[in-house]
């Protein structure tokens, strides 16, 4: 695949973005992406508001600079939680394999990843991936996506792919 993957984060939670609390699952990605050798492009952080959060979604995805963009919060059962909705708002194409994949990875920690609703999708050439907001759930969404993401955007950006056996 030519280059890193160039990532965007967004924390979705109204106390980080009140001040009242540390951004720590965005700092998680970020080491994470790090170390990985890819892109930080953008970190950002807004308020669980749907009409906050699918404006950013929008122009990360519909800015060319953006491969990946991992939101971390908003995906639980409050009636602020509504990334998922805001994410449904902006993507053109679900990818449910995915989320499903997270889930099952994060029930092997606790029944309580079966309550995440995140949800993943494109737009355009760019993958957008909900996760949670916990810390933990955000490292173990990492180990999820890490043999992922490279193929993924090389299918998005119209590189050509190895071709898989499946024999």
């Amino acid at each position: 695949m030519s280059g890193s993957l160039r990532i965007a984060i967004l924390t979705v939670s109204d106390g980080v973005t009140r001040g009242d609390r540390r951004d720590e699952s965005g700092a998680a990605l970020e080491s994470w992406a790090a170390e990985q050798g890819h892109v930080v492009a953008h970190r950002g952080v807004v308020p669980d508001d749907r009409a906050a959060i699918g404006p950013v979604l929008s122009d990360l995805c519909d800015s060319g600079a953006i491969d990946v963009v991992l939101t971390t919060g908003g995906t639980g059962f409050t009636d602020r939680d509504v990334t998922p909705e805001a994410t449904m708002d902006v993507i053109e194409r679900l990818v449910p394999g995915i989320s499903e994949a997270l889930r099952a990875s994060g029930a092997r920690q606790t029944p309580y990843a079966w309550l995440s609703r995140g949800i993943a999708g494109i737009r355009g050439r760019t993958l957008v991936v909900n996760l949670p907001g916990g810390t933990r759930a955000v490292v173990d969404g990492t180990i999820v996506l890490d043999p992922l993401l490279p193929h993924a955007v090389q299918l998005l950006r119209g590189e050509r792919t190895q071709v898989h056996d499946h024999g």
